[in-house]
């Protein structure tokens, strides 16, 4: 059990641990050699340019300028100065919201911290309940701040009960404001936003066979009769995963002929030499240039070969297709609505923008996506089980108490002050942080194993899916194994019907390990995460090694995103501890809120200055972060009642009972109210914007601007000259587009869904004259 001193040490650690990276930080900053790293964001929008090409020779590597030290912690309050709607426009909607999750535990916590210091703290240290239970239980005085400390059966705990229904109303009122919030801030920016591909245009999925037509014609043909106002053109979705490892494997050969140019360059006295066997550890001796030449030339063969192919073979092209209209508001009406009688058919959903598509997936058959999610369901779940092991062996770090028991020989060792604390205070956090690297990864690819078709979902699933390990494991795992570990001699001595009591005793000093997590994860993690360590390392081996022309060095910088499938889980697993502790432990509100102040100002900086994000979603995944921080506090409200149930106090919980079913029903309310905003764009702004649009560009060229948006990129990176097109060709398809199609062109034999003449089929429909029956009176 972790005491004061070891809570002191730990903070101790961390606290100089985040200084040192910050410090580290702001002098690395200064120093132009690093420049590309710490500000490559402004690099990549041209409006910044390197300092280490004029001055003298030192002044190229090291800042030299004495004043620019005494201000280096300027960055701080320069984060701050951008104002949001700067921000949006210089990083996107999804970046700017990403940053209101941490105002919004802000405003949650301030205001609990301040009520439940002033009114909980003191009821629960002015009782002796743990002092009496000495020899019984394992507690540390900061447990005495606690609701452990709350004798059996106490009138006070109607103290706590209140203080629950004031967490819940404020945590409520703040959740609605800034869904309210987001919610107006993501239309304003649809319809303020400037023209992209995916306002026009839809993903069709599951287009059915036909034997008299290929995929592309019974698009055309579809939407032709469905839509003959508004279609304007598309792009069937093509099987291109072997091309796009081939030019994968080209860019690594000619990375690699880069290196070994490079090489030659330094010192032309001696050819560089490799052997081709795996990783070149075996095999014949080569000619190192000369081996990867003839290696790209055949890959470039190859590849060419494999593009014709996929264009050609009937197989290559998949049931699905990108169909764009000539009005955002036709395409509206196509993704928000079902297209066939059958609703397994022609399904029908906005396309995401072509820099959020995960081509890839494309072409995952779209009936064998359900058994992927059913398997990627089942071992999620032995993930989750099995990682129960590794947060045991944390736990028992954490309960040194329990392990002196079965293993006495390491007492002398564990007794000494300054090795217990540190084990106590400090080892446990790490060594769970540890266990969780792999863990992002690993979800990610089961994410992409089940097929979603954009990176912002592929995020979004992943980071839900991370949220309920956390919950699974690092809340419930470390709680439930902690208590066994922490009162196994309590538990082996006393008779059944005590166990319930101790566990509720022991599950609010369970307080102390999630202190030393936040403390770990949240401040050290934190102020690592702005140092940027290993983008600073790899950049500097790059630019050493493989860097010769400008060009070279932009691609050598590695800006990143804010991850959202990584930061965001650890977010709410704050906010969940957070919620839950409120009430039963207010000691650790207090480290919550320096992680949210940190954070928020660290990744400030690092939006503004650093990461690129890959796609702009328009802030879609703010009802996951609402659903999420709602379940946390029915969470906390369930497992508060479980805690009152075992302190007898059988007057007051039965109020409790109120508090989840009025958190459910506001969640209900928020998610009929707000969350539309962020699955349909009404009709109303979609036509809005198209006016504006008509009036300001008459003459606008959309096909020219569609017609290759989808085009998979690496079909642009194998051949850049495949999708280009000439002017007058654009010209005159519009010209042809904006004619009213009287005629649909189908090759069926049967046009039962064709009641006018085909272009491409002699004679007229055979239900034609069976519609001008119907017609007469």
């Amino acid at each position: 059990m972790a005491t004061l001193a070891d809570i002191g040490l730990s903070a101790a650690i961390n606290i100089i641990t985040a200084f040192i990276f910050l410090i580290a930080f702001a002098i690395l900053r200064l120093q132009p050699f690093n420049d590309r790293v710490y500000f490559p964001k402004w690099y990549l929008k041209g409006l910044r340019s390197s300092p280490a090409t004029s001055g003298a020779f030192v002044s190229k590597f090291i800042n030299l300028d004495y004043r620019s030290y005494m201000k280096f912690l300027n960055w701080m309050p320069d984060a701050l100065k951008m104002p949001e709607p700067e921000l949006i426009d210089h990083a996107g909607l999804d970046s700017a919201v990403y940053l209101r999750i941490y105002l919004l535990g802000l405003k949650i916590f301030i205001p609990i911290l301040v009520l439940t210091w002033a009114i909980l703290v003191p009821v629960n240290w002015t009782n002796d309940t743990l002092d009496k239970l000495k020899g019984e239980a394992t507690y540390s005085e900061i447990d005495k701040l606690s609701i452990s400390n709350i004798p059996q059966g106490s009138h006070r705990f109607w103290t706590h009960v209140i203080m629950a229904y004031a967490v819940t109303f404020w945590t409520c009122f703040a959740l609605k404001k800034e869904y309210e919030t987001v919610a107006n801030m993501r239309l304003h920016f649809l319809q303020s936003e400037k023209r992209r591909p995916d306002q026009f245009t839809v993903l069709v999925k599951n287009v059915p066979p036909d034997a008299d037509e290929s995929v592309s014609e019974a698009v055309e043909h579809f939407f032709l009769v469905n839509h003959p106002d508004n279609y304007l053109t598309h792009q069937v979705v093509l099987n291109a995963n072997k091309l796009a490892k081939l030019v994968e494997e080209k860019k690594s050969k000619q990375n690699w002929l880069d290196y070994y140019q490079n090489k030659f360059e330094r010192n032309q006295a001696k050819r560089p030499i490799m052997k081709t066997g795996f990783l070149g550890l075996w095999g014949e001796k080569v000619d190192a240039i000369q081996h990867h030449i003839s290696e790209i030339e055949r890959l470039s063969n190859e590849i060419a070969e494999e593009k014709e192919d996929v264009v050609n073979n009937p197989k290559a092209i998949m049931p699905a297709a990108f169909v764009s209209f000539k009005t955002r508001w036709g395409a509206a009406v196509c993704a928000q609505t079902q297209q066939a009688r059958n609703p397994t058919l022609w399904l029908t959903e906005w396309a995401p923008e072509p820099r959020d598509v995960y081509w890839k997936n494309l072409a995952i058959p779209y009936v064998s996506l359900t058994i992927r999610k059913l398997l990627m369901a089942v071992a999620f779940f032995f993930l989750t089980f099995f990682f129960i092991i590794p947060i045991a062996f944390v736990q028992s770090l954490a309960n040194i108490e329990g392990i002196e028991k079965a293993a006495p020989f390491l007492k002398p060792l564990i007794e000494v002050k300054t090795i217990k604390s540190f084990i106590q205070g400090f080892l446990p956090g790490i060594a769970l942080k540890i266990f969780l690297i792999l863990l992002p990864t690993i979800l990610m690819i089961m994410s992409k194993f089940e097929g979603f078709l954009s990176i912002s979902l592929l995020e979004r699933r992943s980071a839900s899916r991370y949220y309920l390990f956390n919950f699974v494991n690092v809340f419930l795992g470390s709680v439930i194994a902690g208590t066994v570990l922490e009162q196994l001699n309590t538990f082996l001595d006393q008779s059944v019907n005590k166990i319930p009591e101790t566990i509720g005793v022991a599950i609010p000093m369970k307080a102390t390990f999630f202190i030393t997590y936040i403390m770990v994860d949240g401040w050290s993690g934190t102020a690592g995460e702005i140092l940027r360590l290993k983008p600073l390392i790899i950049y500097h081996l790059k630019n050493f090694f493989l860097v010769k022309t400008e060009k070279d060095r932009e691609e050598a910088m590695d800006p990143g995103s804010i991850g959202f499938n990584t930061g965001e889980p650890q977010i709410q697993l704050y906010f969940l501890i957070g919620l839950i502790y409120a009430v039963v432990t207010p000691l650790l509100t207090p480290f919550i809120l320096v992680f949210f102040a940190l954070a928020y100002v660290v990744y400030r900086h690092q939006i503004i200055n650093v990461y690129n994000q890959e796609y702009e979603s328009s802030a879609a995944f703010w009802p996951d972060v609402h659903g999420r921080v709602v379940s946390a506090l029915v969470i906390s409200q369930l497992l508060l009642m479980g805690l009152l149930s075992t302190k007898e106090a059988a007057s007051s919980t039965p109020f409790l009972l109120a508090l989840p079913i009025l958190t459910i029903g506001f969640h209900m309310y928020c998610k009929g109210r707000f969350e539309p905003a962020f699955v349909r764009y009404p009709l109303q702004e979609a036509m809005m914007k198209d006016t504006l649009e008509r009036a300001r560009e008459p003459n606008l060229n959309l096909k020219g601007y569609l017609q290759n948006a989808y085009v998979p990129p690496i079909f642009k990176e194998a051949d850049s000259d495949s999708d280009s097109n000439s002017d007058s060709d654009d010209e005159t398809n519009d010209q042809k587009w904006q004619k009213d199609n009287v005629l649909v062109p189908t090759k069926r034999q049967s046009r039962k869904n064709t009641p006018v003449p085909s272009k491409r089929s002699a004679g007229s429909s055979p239900n034609l004259p069976e519609i001008r029956e119907k017609d007469k009176p």
